[in-house]
C-alpha cells in the first residue's frame, strides 16, 4: 500500500533538509515589523520574539513590516487560534498597497471545532486576482507552531507549509500573464470574516468562544531585498548574488516536485484553475502550470 500519508512527509523532511536553525536567535518584532491596526489586541511575549494577536468584537489586529521588498524567501511561524474558529480569519502575505496592487496571500479559515481549518491563497497582479486555492492541512495548525512560507524571484512564487512546496505561480509573462513586479510588505492579521470565510458565509462566528487568538514567530527577515520603490523593484533585487534568484530556485527540484504533487492530489479542495462555471475557459497560467 506504501507509506502513510505521516510517514511521507517524515521522510520528506529528511530530504528537504528541513531542520531547526530557523528557530535559532529570533529577531524581536520591533526590529522588523509594527502594528498597523488593534493595538489594544496586540500583546508582545518571550521579549519580543512572539505577538500574540486576538479578535473579539470590537476589533481585530495587524502588523505589517517597516520595509518593503522586491524579491526575497518571506516566512511567518503561526499557531492558529484553536476551538470553535469559524468565521475567524488568519493571514500572512505580501502586498503592494498601490492602486492596481501585487500581493500574495495566506488566508486561513477557521473552523467549527473538530472540522478543518481551510488554506485559501491567492495572487494578485496588476489589481487582478480571483485566482483562489484550496488545501487543507495534515496536521493540527492549532497545536503548535508550523512555518509558512513564499519565494519570489523573477521566475516564480511558491507557498510553502514548513518545506513542502504546495502551490506555483510561474512568470509566464510570454503568454500574456501578468506577473507580479511591485515591491511589496509583509504583513499579518486577525480579523472577522463571517461573511464569507465558512461554508460560504453560513457559518458564523460564535462570539461565546472570544477572544481569539493567533500567535506569531520567526521576525527576521534576512532573506529579502528590501526596496524603497512602489511600483517595482530595483533592479538589484533580481540579482543573482541573492540566492533566491539563482537558477536552482527556478523551478522545484524533484524532491519538492514529488511533494507538490502529494499534497494537491490528497489535500487540495479547490482549484480556481478547474473552476469551469466560473471560467469556462482557464485563465492561460493555468495552462502552463
Amino acid at each position: 500500500m506504501g507509506l502513510s500519508l505521516p510517514s511521507f512527509f517524515a521522510i520528506l523532511f529528511l530530504l528537504l533538509g528541513v531542520n531547526g536553525e530557523i528557530l535559532a536567535g529570533d529577531t524581536s518584532f520591533d526590529a522588523n515589523y509594527y502594528v498597523t491596526w488593534g493595538n489594544n489586541n496586540v500583546l508582545s511575549l518571550n521579549g519580543g520574539a512572539e505577538i500574540q494577536l486576538s479578535m473579539d468584537k470590537s476589533s481585530g489586529a495587524g502588523f505589517a513590516s517597516k520595509l518593503s521588498y522586491g524579491s526575497g524567501f518571506f516566512h511567518l511561524r503561526i499557531k492558529l487560534p484553536d476551538k470553535d474558529s469559524a468565521g475567524v480569519v488568519t493571514t500572512f502575505y505580501l502586498t503592494s498597497h498601490t492602486n492596481n496592487h501585487d500581493e500574495l496571500d495566506f488566508e486561513f479559515l477557521g473552523n467549527r471545532e473538530g472540522r478543518p481549518y481551510t488554506l485559501q491563497t491567492n495572487v494578485f497582479s496588476n489589481g487582478e486576482g480571483n485566482r483562489e486555492q484550496r488545501i487543507h492541512l495534515w496536521f493540527d495548525p492549532t497545536a503548535d507552531f508550523h512555518d509558512y512560507r513564499i519565494l519570489w524571484n523573477q521566475h516564480l512564487i511558491v507557498f510553502y507549509v514548513d518545506d513542502i512546496p504546495f502551490r506555483v505561480f510561474k512568470n509566464n509573462t510570454n503568454i500574456g500573464v501578468i506577473y507580479p513586479t511591485q515591491a511589496m510588505r509583509i504583513e499579518a492579521s486577525l480579523w472577522d470574516g463571517d461573511s464569507w470565510a465558512t461554508d460560504g458565509g453560513q457559518t458564523k462566528t460564535n462570539w461565546s468562544a472570544a477572544p481569539f487568538k493567533a500567535h506569531y514567530q520567526g521576525f527576521n527577515i534576512d532573506d529579502g531585498c528590501s526596496s524603497t520603490a512602489t511600483q517595482g523593484p530595483s533592479e538589484q533585487c533580481y540579482s543573482s548574488n541573492f540566492w533566491w534568484n539563482q537558477e536552482k530556485y527556478w523551478k522545484l527540484d524533484s524532491n519538492q516536485q514529488k511533494a507538490y504533487e502529494n499534497v494537491r492530489t490528497n489535500f487540495m479542495t479547490y482549484d480556481y484553475c478547474s473552476d469551469r462555471p466560473r471560467f469556462p475557459n482557464p485563465p492561460p497560467e493555468c495552462l502552463q502550470q
